[in-house]
């Protein structure tokens, strides 16, 4: 019988072992690595071709629905699951328009968490009680309901939502130009392309609506707010 592969994506190095604990003893489930924010999961991911990733959301750099959306074009083959503190309905209308085909709640129990792996495994979708409940009730599933906020989102490339979250996150030009591996000006124009986009005007403002979007938690906020 074929084993599960699994790829722990997860920025708490206490909460990545204790997955890792969860799952060792599951038979046909196998732990293939751990990343410690979204862009270090998609290169391991594009390396190990992992069945099915266990995505954490709030990760500083590359967040997880990032993370989701790239991987799920690049390797639509993988399965992933969100794996979160958080059930905001922002958060879930995210996760589910990126490609996630499933989202648990950290604080679900174990069982749920390898019935999740299994589901997805075999191209079914799986969402704990309360997630399912939540779907239902705010319709994530159909398009007619994205808010103004998704529109103007979807309008972004994948550099520009990275420039939103470094910007969030409280980054200056200097630092997000030297993570990305592009010059400060870059950063200077996909900054104004943002705003221009967004029709927004400000840091503070550009904040607001990666917190609004589920780019960054409200608990990773910048200073500037």
């Amino acid at each position: 019988m074929n084993r599960i592969s699994v790829l722990i994506v997860e920025d708490h190095k206490l909460m990545r072992e204790g997955i890792q604990a969860l799952l060792e003893p599951e038979s046909g489930i196998e732990v293939l690595g751990e990343a410690k924010d979204g862009r270090e999961a998609v290169a391991m991911a594009i390396e190990l071709r992992p069945d099915v990733l266990l995505m954490d959301i709030a990760m500083s750099g590359l967040n997880g629905l990032e993370a989701t959306q790239r991987l799920a074009r690049m390797l639509p083959e993988s399965r992933i699951i969100i794996l979160t503190a958080h059930c905001d309905d922002t958060y879930l209308q995210s996760a589910v328009e990126s490609g996630a085909a499933g989202f648990l709640l950290k604080q679900d129990c174990s069982r749920d968490v390898c019935r999740a792996i299994r589901e997805v495994h075999q191209g079914r979708n799986f969402y704990s009680e309360l997630i399912s409940h939540r779907l239902t009730r705010i319709n994530v599933e159909s398009p007619d309901r994205a808010g103004s906020n998704g529109k103007k989102a979807s309008l972004l490339t994948s550099r520009e939502r990275e420039v939103l979250q470094l910007i969030a996150e409280g980054k200056a030009n200097k630092e997000t130009a030297a993570e990305l591996g592009i010059s400060i000006k870059t950063v200077e124009k996909h900054r104004g392309q943002l705003m221009r986009k967004l029709d927004i005007h400000d840091t503070a403002g550009l904040t607001r609506h990666a917190i609004a979007t589920g780019v960054i938690e409200s608990s990773v906020q910048a200073t500037t707010l």
